[in-house]
């Protein structure tokens, strides 16, 4: 979802690993019904068990191998797809109710029958209070900003309903399952006993009879008067994860409940789907719509077809616009471009069209050509800002403004949810990562990668409305340096590599972003950006269309630059550590050179230097010096040097760090402190004395949580502290710009 748009929290009770694992009952194994490249069954009676509920982060890179090992291209799918859905879905606009037919099929890719599956119901999530979703939010949302806080009444809530489960004809039952110990009142995870186990490498077919219930608009999906964003809708099978990937020793079941903070997660495969609707509605999906619509009693069919996915969603709504456009690149196909707005929002239509073909620009050139033929952008109306920020494959929510003024803060937060939700569909649609166990390979990266386009564009927050802007007044502020300030940098709670739902409050999964996007800029000032976006783009390259883990990300940013120890300090301490860096300047010492009193040797014999003749004779030359000097600052200069020592302080972690030392004179000079050591000293010895001295002078050191002690004069200066609460006054100004506006 959108950054910075509010963050989103949660907590579950700690349970041990491994509760409520399927107990499975084997029986005689089907013919296949496709081609195995499995390995032959293994012969076993223990149950396949869920991946960890609480033990999540990953240290260990993937086997080469993993999801059949890295697409060449040559491939006849740029996908290994797994699953198929094709749905036949008729929405009831008036009881905002989707009637559906699934036919599902999916490779057992593991080496055993497979006797049980799994599948996610997740409007469930919307039930009731009940819910995991619901549980979680209680807590979360007293501990932390949020979104997500509306409050469903009667006949607003969401749900998903099966109907009828068949397999070859047989019906199934069916139960609820709890992978993550949720509470037994969730139902967002669901057991089909299958009647006939799936061999290894054999294909299910499941035929699958539903009706969902869009909820009120709470979060990412819903409805408001007639507008309808149906998202996670229907029944959606989980993850067979196999040793070797993301961190799996065994083959497992990655099938979470869907928790307050999580996204989601799923095989690639192939959608066809037809979407009925009222004929005065306008529709919007994933993927390229085959033919022209078709019209009967008032009701009008579409039909949507996308490969290499993992998700579908679809947008009806009655009265509503459309703007469309395209883009073309080198190694792309032609891209059919989509805006879908309501009339009061045709302010932001132009905006979000044009943004979104920038992006789609910019994210093709510096990580890979955009594979797909469209990209559609919705712009939800007012009362239902919930549904925006959210992002599917080829079809993102943006947000909706009455008027997009150029230079002013309704253009960069326009233009960023666009870049963002736009860039999901690199980082969590064809890279794939687990948004429930590693929400930073997704949020996190992609938001990195989104400032970079605005720094390399040079689109800052400049924090004006038009009045503001009248009276010249316009703060700005770069996307990086937003950042830092929500990122938490003081006091941590989580590791960024932590899964999505044990995370001490909604503000700490808020830096997910944050933080991330401030780790990855400073992992970059030390890399370089041309190897930092080599690095990237052989991590693009390396897992598009598989699904890497944190421990891959690292491992491809190795490979990609060279530098194991940058990288490995940076992930030590702040994706699978919660380290701060907080690096001060102590104290300035300064001292003339002077001759000193007292008995030294020469050739063998003592000779005494007498302290009264020395002061008169320092006197004289210091006087003789003056003079000769008239117009000399005070300490920059004298018959004697100067000797000068400073002192500098590390609270946290170690980070590599320019000191400069600034003279009397005006000079300066640089040094650098890059050792573990808790504090050290620099000694100076110059004609001038050091009058003042900074850590990080272009401040560039974002992961540094206070920046206000970076800097020490001799004499009082308030030019950091200018500098920095500046920051915090840019903010303030965009706050009182945003009521400005509204």
């Amino acid at each position: 979802m959108a950054g910075m748009t509010g963050s989103r929290g949660l907590w579950l009770a700690a349970l041990v690993c491994g509760l409520g694992w399927p107990v499975l009952s084997w029986g005689q194994s089907a013919p296949a019904a496709a081609a195995s490249t499995a390995a032959p069954a293994v012969a076993s009676s223990a149950p396949i068990p869920f991946a960890p509920a609480h033990q999540t982060i990953i240290t260990t890179p993937s086997a080469p191998n993993a999801w059949g090992g890295q697409r060449t291209g040559n491939e006849p799918t740029l996908s290994d797809r797994v699953v198929s859905y094709t749905i036949d879905a008729s929405l009831d606009a008036a009881k905002h109710q989707v009637t559906g037919k699934e036919h599902m099929t999916w490779r057992n890719r593991s080496d055993r029958p497979v006797s049980h599956v799994y599948f996610h119901l997740y409007l469930n999530a919307f039930a009731n209070d009940g819910s995991t979703w619901f549980t979680e939010r209680r807590v979360l949302t007293a501990h932390g900003r949020s979104r997500g806080n509306a409050r469903l009444k009667k006949g607003q809530w969401g749900w998903v309903h099966l109907q009828q489960v068949e397999q070859g004809g047989t019906a199934l039952k069916w139960s609820f399952v709890h992978p993550d110990g949720g509470p037994a009142t969730d139902e967002t995870v669901v057991r089909f006993d299958l009647a006939q186990p799936v061999p290894a490498g054999g294909t299910l077919a499941l035929d699958i009879n539903f009706l969902s219930q869009l909820p009120r608009v709470v979060e990412r999906t819903g409805w408001w008067g007639d507008f309808n964003l149906v998202g996670q809708w229907f029944p959606k099978i989980g993850v067979l994860e196999l040793p070797g990937e993301r961190g799996a020793t065994q083959v497992r079941w990655n099938v979470h409940e869907f928790h307050f903070n999580s996204e989601f997660y799923a095989d690639f495969g192939l959608y066809d789907v037809h979407l009925t609707v009222p004929s005065d509605y306008t529709v919007g999906a994933v993927g390229q719509e085959q033919g022209a619509p078709v019209s009967k009693d008032g009701q009008t069919t579409y039909h949507f077809v996308q490969g290499d996915v993992h998700d579908f969603a679809w947008v009806a709504a009655k009265g509503y616009k459309t703007l469309d456009g395209s883009w073309t690149g080198p190694g792309s196909p032609k891209v059919d471009v989509r805006v879908i707005y309501p009339p009061e929002y045709v302010g932001s239509a132009a905006p979000t069209l044009k943004s979104t073909i920038a992006a789609l620009g910019y994210f093709s050139k510096t990580l890979g050509p955009y594979p797909y033929h469209t990209v559609t952008a919705v712009i939800p109306p007012y009362n239902a800002q919930e549904a925006g920020g959210m992002e599917y494959p080829t079809f993102f929510t943006s947000e909706g403004y009455k008027k997009v003024e150029p230079g002013t803060l309704s253009q960069y937060e326009s233009d960023f949810v666009n870049i963002h939700e736009f860039g999901h569909g690199y980082f969590y649609g064809i890279i794939a990562s687990d948004e429930f166990e590693e929400p930073m390979l997704d949020e996190g990266l992609n938001e990195y990668w989104d400032d970079r386009m605005l720094r390399d564009t040079h689109e800052d927050i400049t924090a004006a409305s038009p009045l503001m802007k009248w009276l010249g007044i316009t703060p700005t502020l770069t996307a990086f340096q937003m950042e830092r300030l929500g990122a938490t940098l003081r006091q941590p709670a989580d590791p960024l590599a932590q899964n999505s739902w044990d995370r001490l409050s909604s503000t700490s999964y808020g830096t997910v972003y944050t933080r991330t996007t401030t780790a990855m800029h400073d992992l970059e000032l030390r890399m370089g950006k041309a190897t930092m976006a080599k690095a990237m783009r052989l991590y693009y390259q390396r897992w598009r269309f598989r699904h890497p883990s944190v421990a891959d990300f690292r491992q491809a940013m190795i490979d990609g630059s060279g530098d194991a120890k940058d990288v490995n300090e940076i992930f030590d301490q702040f994706v699978y550590g919660t380290k701060h860096i907080d690096d001060r300047v102590a104290s300035i010492d300064t001292r003339q050179v002077l001759p000193q009193a007292g008995v030294t040797w020469k050739d063998g014999k003592p000779v005494e230097a007498d302290g009264t003749a020395l002061d008169k004779q320092i006197a004289k030359q210091e006087s003789d010096w003056k003079k000769a000097h008239p117009k000399a600052k005070p300490g920059s200069g004298g018959a004697y040097p100067w000797h000068s020592t400073v002192t500098v302080l590390r609270d946290g972690a170690q980070v590599p760090e320019l000191l400069r030392v600034t003279f009397a004179d005006g000079s300066h000079e640089d040094v650098h402190w890059n050792d573990d050591r808790r504090w050290a000293r620099f000694d100076f010895v110059k004609p001038g004395k050091v009058v003042s001295a900074e850590l990080d002078p272009q401040q560039q050191v974002y992961l540094d949580a206070n920046k206000l002690n970076d800097s020490y004069a001799t004499k009082p200066n308030s030019a950091a502290s200018r500098r920095w609460s500046a920051d915090v006054a840019a903010v303030l100004q965009a706050f009182y710009s945003m009521l400005v506006t509204l």
